[in-house]
């Protein structure tokens, strides 16, 4: 088990960032479902409010999807610029608080108030504090998370949203993690729970009951760090100005894929995903890589990078497109396909006259 140190961790998640800006500025969206994003045939949700997620409408989903979910959706083009705004007013309150804030995008961020400037006698009442002042100075809600590590910190912060407040104590660690599903853990995506639960592996109990060795023979260099959170370890600390360098999406296949046509419709949700990411963030980038893993696992990479940021997801779609196509005849069945986006800027910083962003 942890050597629980003394640190106090908080992760404050806002709720429904983008969705609950848009309702705030425009009264006669309160109460009613709200995506963000394109609602074009080959639109995104970049982001859903809680009376939209009531029908099945999430982030990353498409468009034509999320209007089947949820007919009376209605659709608001994203202003990067307010959410921007928005979220700088959020980090000047952090920063009232401590130096030891370390933003992950525009609406989420982990603090260090081991040590707080408020002098607070508890980390639960300074996030409480944060919470409350953040309502009066935005009108928006957050929820925040409070343990003595990042991961339990994010895990909390999940824990009773919108609005909520959760703290995971030292001796409540282990026991937490052991109750979970292995999908609810931050990092272990869908292909990975699937993969998890063929091994036998369904709760942080089950996993913590598997040796390294076993959890690096399944899984890789990650297995090192399944092995960690499964005893609710976790010693990274809060890093200020961490500055993502690429951001990607990938999917290993349950079968080998041989159709380019698979390959080509297998894309589109990878492509989805990390565009939703850049919308959520207010990032883009200029160099596309496709990843692709073939039958026998040897691996190779292709990428291609633009002279101006890549501003829509049609415009990503069809370098993408184009990197897949240098690899067909495909010789052999592919496992797994991946993309993602790097040389990553944020969207104030880009030219005005590239922010085409297509929808």
């Amino acid at each position: 088990m942890e050597q629980v140190n003394n640190r106090k961790i908080i992760h404050v998640d806002m709720d429904a960032f983008y969705a609950s800006v848009e309702q705030r500025d425009t009264p006669d969206l309160h109460g009613k479902p709200v995506a963000v994003g394109g609602s074009r045939q080959r639109g995104v949700v970049a982001a859903a409010s809680y009376e939209a997620r009531q029908f099945g409408v999430r982030s990353a989903m498409a468009s034509s999807i999320a209007i089947r979910k949820c007919p009376d959706l209605i659709f608001v083009k994203p202003r990067f610029d307010v959410y921007k705004a928005v979220s700088q007013q959020i980090r000047t309150i952090f920063a009232q608080y401590t130096p030891l804030f370390e933003p992950l995008s525009l609406d989420e961020a982990y603090l260090d108030v081991t040590d707080n400037l408020a002098e607070h006698d508890s980390a639960t009442q300074t996030a409480q504090a944060i919470k409350d002042q953040i309502r009066q100075e935005t009108a928006l809600t957050a929820s925040a998370g409070v343990s003595y590590n990042k991961f339990l910190a994010k895990l909390a912060s999940d824990y009773l949203k919108p609005d909520g407040l959760f703290v995971i104590k030292p001796h409540q660690g282990s026991f937490f993690v052991e109750g979970l599903a292995v999908g609810q853990f931050h990092g272990v995506g869908r292909v990975t729970a699937l993969k998890m639960n063929q091994l036998g592996i369904f709760t942080g109990l089950d996993l913590r009951q598997q040796d390294e060795a076993f959890l690096t023979r399944h899984f890789g260099k990650v297995g090192h760090h399944y092995y960690s959170i499964a005893r609710a370890i976790d010693h990274r600390p809060v890093t200020p100005n961490r500055e993502r360098k690429s951001v990607g999406s990938e999917t290993t296949f349950e079968q080998d894929l041989l159709d380019p046509a698979d390959l080509t419709e297998a894309l589109h949700p990878l492509l989805a995903s990390v565009w939703s990411y850049c919308e959520r963030t207010g990032v883009l980038g200029r160099t596309v890589t496709l990843k692709v893993k073939y039958s026998d696992f040897q691996q190779i990479t292709r990428s291609r990078t633009v002279l101006s940021s890549i501003s829509g997801l049609s415009l990503f779609t069809q370098v993408s497109l184009d990197l897949l196509a240098s690899l067909l005849p495909l010789p052999k069945g592919v496992r797994l396909l991946g993309v993602s986006l790097s040389s990553l800027q944020s969207v104030s910083a880009v030219p005005e006259g590239q922010l085409k962003l297509g929808f």
